[in-house]
C-alpha cells in the first residue's frame, strides 16, 4: 500500500510560516503569538504542532528541558510538495488547469509574469536538452 503524502491545512500553513520565521521556538512562544492573533488556547496550538511534527513538517529538539520546534524543510520545498500533490492528486498530473486558472484569476503583477516567463524558458531549455540526449542515445 502506497503511503499518502501528508497534507497541510490553512491554519497549519500559517503556523508553519510563523515557526519558520522564528525558529527554534517553543510551544509557549507560538501559543502566545497565536492567542493574540486568534484567541485560541495553548492546548490547541500544542495539538496542531504535535500533529505537524507527526506529519513530518516540524522537528523538535530539547533545549534547557523545553522542546523547541523548527521546520523540517524550507517553505519553498513544502510549497513545491503541496503543489505537486495537488497537481497529481486533483488535476491528474496536468498543469494546464492551473495555468488556465492564472489567466482567469486576479491580474498578475509584472514581477510574477516575469517569473513565469523565466520558468517557461527553463522548461523549454530542459525539454530541448532531454530531446538532444534522446537523439544521441539512439
Amino acid at each position: 500500500m502506497v503511503k499518502k503524502p501528508a497534507s497541510l491545512g490553512r491554519v497549519e500553513w500559517e503556523l508553519l510560516q510563523y515557526i519558520d520565521q522564528n525558529h527554534p521556538i517553543s510551544v509557549r512562544e507560538v501559543a502566545q503569538y497565536w492567542n493574540e492573533k486568534t484567541g485560541q488556547a495553548r492546548t490547541t496550538v500544542l495539538t496542531m504542532m504535535e500533529r505537524m511534527t507527526k506529519k513530518g513538517f516540524l522537528t523538535r529538539k530539547k533545549i534547557d528541558n523545553v522542546f523547541h520546534y523548527s521546520p523540517k524543510q524550507s517553505l519553498s520545498e513544502v510549497l513545491t510538495d503541496l503543489v505537486g500533490d495537488f497537481v497529481n492528486g486533483v488535476l491528474g498530473g496536468s498543469v494546464v488547469p492551473l495555468a488556465a486558472y492564472l489567466t482567469q484569476s486576479q491580474p498578475l503583477k509584472a514581477e510574477e509574469i516575469e517569473q513565469l516567463k523565466k520558468l517557461v524558458q527553463r522548461l523549454e531549455a530542459d525539454t530541448s536538452a532531454q530531446a538532444r540526449k534522446r537523439g544521441k542515445s539512439k
